[in-house]
């Protein structure tokens, strides 16, 4: 069956959704965890909103639109196929304790931004990958993507606490599993005898 929406449409549609396809991808790898199942949730996302794109308010922030298409794709169809929840204890996780050990270098201004900026390799992507979904969620749209509090909100159709809350808690188990990575690289210095 041909296209029939006007070439406008098309046009406007490549110029304003396609140019989020490679960030798509990134975050859908993360969400699946498997390079074919993000393929097929990033191309189930965009089919879904070239389908809908005359439903998108021309002038707001198509990337966020086009998440939280995503984000609704990937809970109906692929959480129901994943393995149960984890279950976590948040009381052994010390709130500053990787960050407050990398403040001790007074040279950092903004310790977390530094390590983050430093250290994004192989280990700090297996950590994200290793966090609880919900965690690795909100992780990744700040993180990775750069969305504020609100636009995760929307995003993924939590209340705004409920976002914060999840981003602290994901940045204190990133913190205890970068730990040992940050003290083996030299991020952080043992105090000498």
């Amino acid at each position: 069956m041909a296209d029939r929406k006007p070439i406008v449409y098309r046009q406007r549609f490549e110029k304003e959704a396609m140019v989020h396809i490679d960030a798509l991808m990134r975050t859908a790898r993360r969400m699946t965890k498997s390079d074919t199942d993000a393929e097929d949730l990033v191309q189930e996302t965009m089919l879904k909103a070239y389908r809908f794109f005359d439903k998108f308010e021309e002038g707001t922030n198509c990337k966020a639109w086009l998440f939280k298409i995503m984000t609704n794709i990937f809970i109906n169809n692929y959480r129901s196929k994943s393995k149960a929840p984890q279950s976590l204890t948040f009381d052994d996780i010390d709130d500053s304790f990787l960050f407050g050990q990398l403040a001790k270098n007074k040279e950092m201004s903004d310790p977390e931004k530094e390590f983050f900026s430093k250290i994004f390799d192989k280990d700090v992507r297996k950590a994200i990958d290793e966090l609880p979904e919900d965690f690795r969620m909100v992780v990744i749209l700040s993180f990775i993507e750069g969305f504020a509090y609100q636009e995760i909100a929307d995003i993924t159709d939590l209340q705004i606490g409920t976002v914060k809350s999840r981003l602290h808690r994901g940045r204190k188990l990133l913190q205890k599993a970068l730990f040992d990575y940050a003290r083996r690289s030299g991020f952080i210095k043992e105090p000498l005898n």
